[in-house]
């Protein structure tokens, strides 16, 4: 737990600006009906020149 909160830390630090410009972070959601059931994802992605850092969930 506590990785991802250092994680999560400083990806809002870096999109707040707060170590230089604002970085505009990117998301997406989708939701998938089938018949066996609903399914939902969600990814966030930070990314400036060659780093990229991407956050995902699916339910």
């Amino acid at each position: 737990m506590r990785p991802i909160l250092i994680l999560i830390t400083g990806l809002t630090l870096a999109g707040c600006g707060a170590d230089g410009e604002p970085v505009q972070p990117t998301a997406r959601t989708n939701v998938n009906i089938s018949p066996n059931g609903v399914s939902a994802a969600a990814n966030m992605r930070i990314g400036q020149g060659p780093l990229s850092v991407n956050l995902g969930v699916a339910l």
